[in-house]
Formats: C-alpha cells, structure tokens, sequence
C-alpha cells in the first residue's frame, strides 16, 4: 500500500531535505522515525528538495508499506514522537500505488518574508530589510517571470538538473496585512511584506535568486530593462545574491488527484 504523509518543519538546524555527508537532512529524520514505528526498513519521496535552512509549511512524501496502517492517529503519534521538535507529521492518507509525490505534483509554492522592524521573535524566519523597498517596481519585476521559461540566471551553478526550463504561474509581493494566509501563520510579522511564487518546478536556490534580484529592483540599483537582460545572459553571475535561507518556506503543494487526511 502506498500512504501520502502530509509534513510540516523548520528547517533552521537541518541540511535541507536530503541529508548529505556529516549533515542531517528532514528526510533522513522522517525515515529513520517510520522505519522503527513499522519495524521495517521505510525509504520515503518527497514532493521536491528544499535547501538548508529552509522551512516548510507543507511538504508532501509517500512511502510504500505491505500491511494497511488501521489507527492512523496512533501511528502519527509514535512518528511525531520520534522526529523531535521541528518536524511535524501533520497527517497520513492512504492513495493509489502508482501516485507519486514528486513525479505528480503539478504545482508547488513558495513564500519569502521580509520584514522592516528589528524583531527577535521572528528574526529566525524573516530577511530584516535595511531600508525602504519599491514594492511596486518589484511586482513590475515579477511580471517578467510570467514571460520567462529558461531560469538559467537564477539557477545553482554546477547543478544536477537537466533542464532549467520552468514555468511560473504567480510571482507577486504583497504587504504582509494584505495576505492573510501568511499573517495568519506568522502573526507577529506587522511591518513586513512577503513574496509569493508558484511554478510547476523549481530550480536549486531559484527563488532565493529571484528575490535577491527583484530586491535590486526595490532599493533602486536595478532598472526593469536591467532585470531583463539578466534574464536574457542566462549567467547566474549576472544576477543577485541568493537570499538567506532562513526567510523561505515551501508554503504549498499542489496534486491534480484529492488528498484527504
């Protein structure tokens, strides 16, 4: 049988997902708290890899076990209590053996949260902005992406991907008071705003470069026609810095099938 596990974490002490030499990544948590839960070797998919240091509100993964999982509150409750505190199984569904978390996924999102006021209860997951931003100049920026199918400028270098062709079906910033989604998750950011992005994939480091860039934009020191030739170079050094990690979070994964917890 094949279960979807529905996952929450922050990301702050961990390696990204994928665990790698003498770092410890989410996934390695997750499978190492269901392999001892089932007593069986449990290898999970995740919906896509997040960097280190970036967060998620929702992560999909699925995992294939041979006996049907009966009390699932039961059984969530032994996995949360092995993944320890920054991880949480929010919910299991079971699904059709040949659904896959990353292969079926048909959109995913993505949130960066800037704020404008010193706060030390939300400096661990927010980009404290040094001084003013042009958020309308910014969302001239973002128009761009819609137009734009090679995201080579925005890419890791020396990557694994195949191809950096993606498609971007929203790119929008918005005062964080203006999105309630995101105000209600993160209730004590009041003087901040937050970008939104949603593609069908996503390249290694993308939105961080995206927003490194369009901050450019914001703090007058690049010109929308600018913004389009780094877009044209297709060179990652043409374009910004990548954004601290700590401000990014998975916000959404998307499914052409239902899934019910």
């Amino acid at each position: 049988m094949r279960y979807f596990l529905n996952i929450s974490y922050n990301g702050t002490n961990f390696n990204g997902w994928q665990s790698q030499p003498n770092a410890i990544g989410v996934q390695f948590v997750i499978e190492k708290a269901l392999s001892t839960v089932l007593r069986q070797t449990t290898p999970i998919t995740g919906a896509g890899r997040t960097d280190a240091g970036v967060h998620a509100r929702e992560m999909w993964a699925h995992f294939d076990h041979d006996i049907e999982i009966d009390d699932k509150k039961k059984f969530l409750q032994s996995v949360n209590g092995l993944c320890g505190p920054d991880i949480s199984i929010n919910g299991l569904t079971s699904i059709h053996p040949d659904a896959h978390a990353r292969f079926d996924a048909s959109k995913r999102t993505y949130k960066y949260f800037i704020s404008f006021s010193k706060d030390p209860f939300q400096y661990p997951f927010c980009f404290k902005s040094s001084g003013p931003l042009d958020i309308d100049e910014m969302n001239l920026g973002a128009k761009i992406l819609f137009e734009t199918s090679d995201f080579t400028s925005f890419a890791k270098l020396h990557s694994d991907s195949k191809t950096n062709i993606c498609k971007v079906s929203e790119a929008i910033w918005r005062n964080i008071r203006d999105d309630n989604e995101a105000l209600d998750f993160i209730g004590g950011l009041k003087d901040g705003i937050v970008f939104t992005i949603s593609a069908d994939r996503f390249l290694r480091n993308m939105v961080r470069a995206i927003v490194g860039t369009l901050l450019e934009i914001g703090c007058k020191r690049l010109s929308i026609s600018e913004f389009k030739e780094i877009i044209d170079r297709k060179d990652r050094c043409s374009a910004g810095v990548s954004m601290p990690a700590k401000g990014l979070f998975l916000w959404k994964v998307d499914y052409p099938f239902p899934l019910k917890l």
